[in-house]
């Protein structure tokens, strides 16, 4: 049994992965309701949490319906991260993340997320002062080290769990490796095999198929995996792997008719968040999943991300559903 402080998560929790402008309340809305069985917030600057930016406080907004999830934080100043730590704790999530693993440029270059590999003392230091200022349970998410020279993260695992951590979730490559590549597992089963580890360790990257979950867990013993680029367009992917788990077999993929209603769904609750303009932009990104596989979808997969009303993507997928429905996909 996964136990975060006193969060039970089962035993062998599928996790949400933070996902800038994708795990956002709709998509962990639907992510929910397939089976993830803990799930964090996009990350938050520390920053624009203190400044009191909109767009940071926007995504402290959490639901009874979500529970557990996390909010997770990024900022690459000690004092910054404790403010920020105590304004994220009044919005009342199960967990506080902290991101050190984020690779993109505007972050890491910046000492924050994954750059603050590269200053091990200062990521621990952190990490005590985050555990000190919150009475709530604290979680990290990085990566193996900066680059193939630097992967400490036996050592550094260690290092944070003496200082507070109740988890770690780790992504198998490196911060110059970004996405690229194969993840690294062994590394993975490394920090959770270190005997003097006693905290769920969480194993992320290239998690796409139930039968990778499974062999991630019988070949490597992590406690759990987190799912990130894989779940995007597609929730799915949760009741899929708990049912191989559970069964050994395949559920049946979502019908047509369930993706369309997912994809209606999302839209809509993207719009009533974000407003129309960035509800819509900022689905783009999930049709390609949401109808992966259908024969012929392009021309009606170029509708859905180049209009920018409503009204029209609402006419593109009443087309879409008379057009597919009598063809019985």
């Amino acid at each position: 049994m996964a136990k975060i402080g006193n969060i039970e998560l089962g035993d062998f929790p599928l996790l949400l992965a933070p996902m800038e402008d994708v795990s956002d309340p709709p998509f962990r809305a639907l992510c929910k309701e397939q089976g993830a069985d803990l799930m964090y917030t996009e990350f938050i600057s520390s920053e624009g949490l203190i400044r009191d930016a909109a767009k940071s406080v926007q995504k402290l907004d959490i639901f009874e319906y979500e529970r557990p999830i996390g909010i997770q934080i990024f900022g690459n100043d000690i004092e910054s991260m404790k403010r920020a730590t105590e304004v994220t704790q009044a919005a009342n999530p199960d967990i506080i993340d902290i991101n050190y693993g984020c690779p993109v440029k505007k972050v890491a270059c910046k000492g924050a997320g994954a750059g603050i590999l590269q200053d091990i003392p200062k990521m621990v230091k952190m990490t005590a002062e985050i555990v000190k200022s919150t009475n709530l349970p604290v979680t990290v998410k990085t990566r193996l080290g900066w680059d193939e020279n630097t992967k400490y993260i036996v050592e550094v695992a260690e290092r944070l769990q003496d200082v507070g951590i109740q988890a770690i979730s780790i992504h198998g490559r490196t911060r110059k490796q970004m996405y690229k590549g194969e993840a690294d597992w062994s590394l993975i089963a490394e920090v959770k095999n270190n005997s003097r580890m006693h905290i769920p360790v969480f194993g992320n990257g290239d998690v796409s198929t139930p039968e990778i979950a499974l062999e991630k867990r019988n070949k490597y013993g992590v406690d759990g995996v987190m799912i990130g680029r894989a779940s995007i367009g597609y929730p799915w992917i949760f009741r899929e792997i708990k049912h191989f788990m559970e069964h050994g077999t395949h559920i049946a993929p979502p019908t047509f008719d369930e993706r369309i209603e997912a994809a209606e769904r999302h839209l809509e609750m993207s719009i009533k968040w974000k407003g129309e303009k960035l509800g819509i932009v900022e689905m783009r990104r999930h049709y390609t999943n949401y109808f992966k596989g259908i024969p012929h979808f392009k021309e009606h997969r170029m509708k859905l991300v180049t209009q920018d009303n409503y009204a029209a993507l609402q006419e593109t997928f009443q087309e879409i559903r008379s057009h597919f429905i009598e063809l019985e996909v």
